[in-house]
């Protein structure tokens, strides 16, 4: 490679951004990703996501079961440039049921934002996403939703943050009023003052002034709420926390933004904002080393795999993350799990399901790559081998369900769809000792639903779901595991490495098994 191709590597490395959006159901996830597509020009319309009866459904959100539900079920990437970077959205859903798949497209983010309902705070589900983006150490922007609607006080907003999530912060502006009295936000940066206007403005009306002390700023914001603001703004200046970007990039500090998606409001300052202080693509953990992207041979990892994104083609997408490297369509790589070399032929790149044929790509870009059947869920391609990228982790269910086919001459086309969908990361599956039945595991009952609804659509078989009364999965680890040992208030299976996995209706069951048994580890995750 010579140093022209070398530095043109660098420029294109340093142009991208690539970050998940992490929120709770409801928080405006859909709106904000949208908003930001309009900036980027990747989009004209704004889709609206209305439950059952919208004729016009969000552009992320395409495959029948999401438009007749409202949410968003699987992660799809979108792509656009702004201001000379090249930005990576990866979607992730964001209803609770759907964890497991949002967990593992947060491994191919480099940085995530979160997303928090003024009124709502921090939630569940938000706890659990930013626990895995914290495990990682990316950083986390966030952006403070609905500030049209009465919300809770900003201080109490962000006091939540440190003692839910245990992260400090830098608000970057900060709210004038609230809900109907909402007039404006105030950024501490560029001493302005961003006016309110109540619709869908591209274009923002700002105020330049001395400091939050201007009289400017009391004319726009009336005595009362003026008097709040110069009070609230002192008090963060005395003993809020300094802004350190080491602290944001090493994911101790989020920088805290106000703003209403819906109304377009705040979403361009914090855009611009974000894409100056996010990373470009950081160096990823493999066998041989971190692996940086600036490396001339290329490598990704497959960290998503979807069936049937086109219904008339009845494909399967496998979605690749690049971590070093240029990618050109045609090259052959070595598929390491399998120790063949390949050639990418048809790669890919998604607005949602509008596809696009790609012809180069690099670090921190999401491809489709047409899948025949030979990529699993955290498979390494690179040009030469002799590396693989950290395995993937595999999150423990909490519902469970044996499952059997309808119609026993559909067995074929069962088997096929039940691999695949393992595959995928839709389903865990588990064969009991000695009988062989098979037993699904999930994160939340949606997924069921989705299992049964794909089956019966993609692949013609119904199935017949029996729920059972297990809430834990834990992997077992030790040197002799004696399945004798099993049989009270749990059930020894296997999973489809052949792992040893105990199940257990509630936490005394468990307790005591781990007490019976201290020779074995009992592991949340998969070895």
């Amino acid at each position: 490679m010579s140093i022209g191709t070398t530095g043109k590597l660098q420029e294109e490395v340093q142009k991208r951004r690539t970050f998940a959006i992490i929120s709770h159901p409801d928080a405006g996830k859909t709106t904000l990703t949208e908003k930001l597509l309009l900036f980027g020009g990747a989009i004209r319309l704004a889709g609206t996501v209305k439950g059952r009866k919208a004729n016009r459904h969000a552009t992320s959100d395409w495959m029948e079961i999401e438009k007749q539900r409202g949410i968003s079920v699987t992660s799809s990437v979108m792509q656009f440039d702004y201001n000379g970077h090249r930005v990576n959205i990866l979607d992730t859903p964001g209803h609770q049921d759907f964890s497991e798949d949002t967990y593992r497209t947060l491994t191919a983010a480099d940085s995530a934002v979160m997303l928090i309902d003024s009124a709502k705070g921090v939630e569940a589900q938000t706890k659990k996403l930013f626990q895995v983006c914290r495990q990682r150490g990316i950083p986390i922007f966030t952006f403070i939703n609905k500030l049209d609607r009465e919300g809770q006080n900003p201080f109490d907003l962000l006091e939540e943050l440190e003692q839910v999530l245990g992260i400090r912060s830098y608000p970057m502006n900060w709210p004038i009023g609230m809900g109907k009295q909402f007039c404006g936000v105030y950024d501490r940066k560029l001493t302005q003052v961003e006016l309110f206007q109540g619709d869908d403005h591209k274009e923002i009306s700002v105020r330049k002034v001395s400091g939050y002390d201007d009289p400017v700023v009391k004319e726009i914001a009336g005595e009362y709420f003026y008097d709040q603001l110069v009070q609230d703004l002192e008090l963060l200046d005395v003993a809020g926390d300094e802004f350190d970007y080491e602290k944001i990039r090493a994911g101790e500090l989020t920088p805290v933004f106000f703003g209403s998606a819906i109304n377009n409001f705040g979403v361009q300052t914090f855009l611009e904002n974000f894409l100056q202080l996010a990373p470009s693509p950081t160096p990823r953990k493999s066998t041989a080393g971190l692996v940086d992207p600036l490396n001339e041979k290329f490598s990704g990892y497959i960290f998503k795999i979807q069936a049937n994104m086109n219904p008339a083609h009845r494909d399967r997408i496998a979605f690749l993350r690049i971590c070093s490297g240029k990618f050109e369509r045609g090259m052959s790589v070595k598929h390491v799990r399998v120790g063949k070399d390949i050639k990418l032929a048809q790669p890919q790149q998604f607005l949602a399901q509008d596809r696009d044929i790609v012809e180069d790509a690099y670090p921190g870009d999401i491809i489709g790559l047409f899948d025949p059947g030979i990529f699993r869920i955290g498979d390494t391609l690179c040009q030469g081998g002799g590396l693989e990228f950290d395995e993937l982790p595999t999150f423990s269910p909490e519902l469970f369900s044996k499952v059997t086919v309808k119609n026993a001459l559909k067995h074929k086309q069962f088997q096929k769809g039940v691999d695949q969908l393992t595959e995928e990361g839709t389903i865990q599956v588990f064969k009991t000792i000695g009988f062989e039945d098979m037993i699904l595991g999930v994160v939340g009952q949606l997924q069921f639903e989705v299992f049964e609804y794909r089956m019966k659509a993609e692949y013609g078989v119904e199935v017949q779901l029996s729920r059972m009364s297990y809430q834990f999965a834990r992997w077992l680890v030790g040197d002799e595991i004696d399945p004798g040992k099993f049989r009270i208030n749990s059930q020894l299976v296997k999973d489809k490495k052949e792992n040893y996995v105990a199940l257990f209706e509630n936490e005394y069951a468990l307790r005591t098994a781990m007490e019976k048994n201290p020779n074995l580890k009992f592991l949340e995750m998969a070895p």
